[in-house]
């Protein structure tokens, strides 16, 4: 039988890399995980529960006992925590400018990364394969997904791609404004995973220059290419 068709997808934020996860999935038929949105529901779990994103303990432990579902249609993605759903919540500029402290503890990663291989196994096992995105999934969850890509972008087209999705803009004060949540947020981020450069066996995808469905059909391309040396 032909294994499962995992595909794990790292990338920068404002690359492009949700959006082009999520189309893939559509168009391959198979199941979707957006682990950032993992990450960003436990930190809305802590903001509301009072805990203090300082005590590196207390969030691993609200990690191990988070009640967290996921919906893995690409067309419907969910996210809810104890039966409430999330997904607009955890997109706020208060999870946003809050969730690097979640995302760099080192506690945490290691509960939410094994949660992520085994949501990926469930999901490939129900659909037939699975897309997962984030920033470690090519390197630390999944290193041995049949395809490995990172999405990346240059700086100013991730900032003018995040501004206009918040801000409806990317003038210069759109920009300005969005700064904080994309480069603070990456820098953060890189200290304790590495999506900024392709590891061996990944491939790259810049879509710096690209539309999404150029995006979306480069990213196909290397995966038709895969699946076919595999043959």
């Amino acid at each position: 039988m032909t294994a499962p068709l995992t595909i794990a997808i790292d990338g920068p934020s404002g690359s492009g890399k949700s959006s082009v996860a999520k189309a893939v999935a559509r168009r391959l038929g198979i199941g979707y995980l957006d682990t950032g949105a993992m990450y960003r529901a436990l930190t809305w779990w802590c903001l509301e529960r009072g805990v203090d994103l300082a005590d590196t303990e207390a969030v691993a432990e609200a990690a191990r006992t988070l009640p967290l579902e996921v919906g893995t249609d690409p067309d419907a993605p969910t996210v809810a925590v104890d039966g409430t759903d999330v997904g607009a919540a955890i997109r706020t500029s208060e999870v946003s400018t809050a969730v690097s402290a979640v995302a760099t503890n080192l506690q945490v990663r290691p509960v939410l990364q094994q949660l992520q291989r085994d949501l990926m196994a469930r999901i490939a096992d129900e659909t037939g394969g699975v897309v997962a995105e984030g920033r470690d999934i090519t390197t630390v969850v999944a290193p041995d997904a049949r395809v490995r890509l990172l999405v990346t972008a240059s700086e100013e087209a991730r900032l003018r791609r995040r501004s206009a999705e918040l801000h409806g803009s990317a003038d210069a004060a759109a920009v300005e404004a969005t700064r904080d949540q994309v480069v603070r947020r990456d820098r953060d981020d890189s200290t304790v995973s590495t999506f900024t450069e392709a590891a061996e066996g990944v491939h790259l995808v810049d879509t710096s220059d690209l539309d999404l469905e150029a995006s979306i059909e480069a990213v196909l391309d290397v995966v038709a290419g895969v699946t076919e040396a595999e043959e």
